[in-house]
């Protein structure tokens, strides 16, 4: 069973600096229909002007993820790391107990483009932490190919939770497959360009939620990345 959630169905929030889509509920917006699929509790696309972003804040207890599409974002935060998060680079902070950080873009004249995602925790109160890997748009082309997982394998960030998250680079006419084995679920994000999974097509902004379905079959009908997590359902 595939449910596709349309780009054009989330929900939106501009401010001025930040124009932000939300596939779940989030902040102001809030939908009972969409709290989140299996572990994920948020898929948000922003987008934000140079020079502004995200004051210090807090978080805990929640596996937060950035996986930035185009331009540069800074992130600063109390456990003391510093860092640019570029396209290629997948982030992972452990909110656990608790943490504060802040988030802007780096560049004074680009705007940057990011995925923010956050994911439930196998446990709560673990201790703070920060990871940081980059995966290169060649590792990622016509393939699935692992940026996260519980176990860290592959050289993948390791995320607190029993979920695999794969990235990949499709041209047109690429296909990929992905088997889903009993008691796991998915979700297939496309960041960019348009697709095809299992015969049903799905273009920038899209979702799907995927259950009781033991192949996956990706095409790409237009040069795309997307983003798929394979969970315990």
């Amino acid at each position: 069973m595939i449910t596709i959630r349309p780009a054009q169905a989330r929900g939106a929030v501009n401010v001025g600096w930040l124009d932000s889509r939300h596939t779940f509920s989030f902040g102001e917006y809030y939908d009972p229909q969409h709290m989140g699929f299996a572990t994920l509790r948020v898929i948000n696309e922003d987008k934000v002007i140079p020079g502004k972003g995200f004051p210090t804040h807090g978080h805990r207890d929640m596996e937060i993820i950035t996986y930035v599409l185009s331009g540069a974002l800074e992130h600063k935060d109390s456990i003391g790391t510093g860092s640019i998060i570029r396209p290629g680079d997948v982030q992972r902070m452990s909110a656990g107990t608790g943490i504060r950080h802040s988030e802007f873009n780096a560049s004074s004249t680009e705007p940057v483009h990011l995925l923010q995602i956050w994911m439930l925790p196998d446990q709560t109160g673990i201790e703070p932490s920060y990871e940081q890997k980059t995966f290169t748009e060649a590792e990622k082309r016509g393939t699935l190919r692992l940026v996260g997982s519980r176990d860290g394998r592959d050289r993948s960030i390791t995320i607190h939770q029993d979920v695999d998250l794969y990235a990949a680079v499709l041209e047109k006419g690429d296909t990929v497959n992905h088997e889903l084995v009993a008691g796991r679920v998915a979700w297939l994000q496309v960041a960019r360009g348009e697709v095809q999974l299992n015969d049903r097509p799905l273009a920038a902004g899209d979702g799907a939620a995927i259950a009781q379905e033991s192949l996956l079959w990706l095409e790409a009908i237009a040069p795309a990345e997307v983003l798929l997590f394979d969970m315990a359902a």
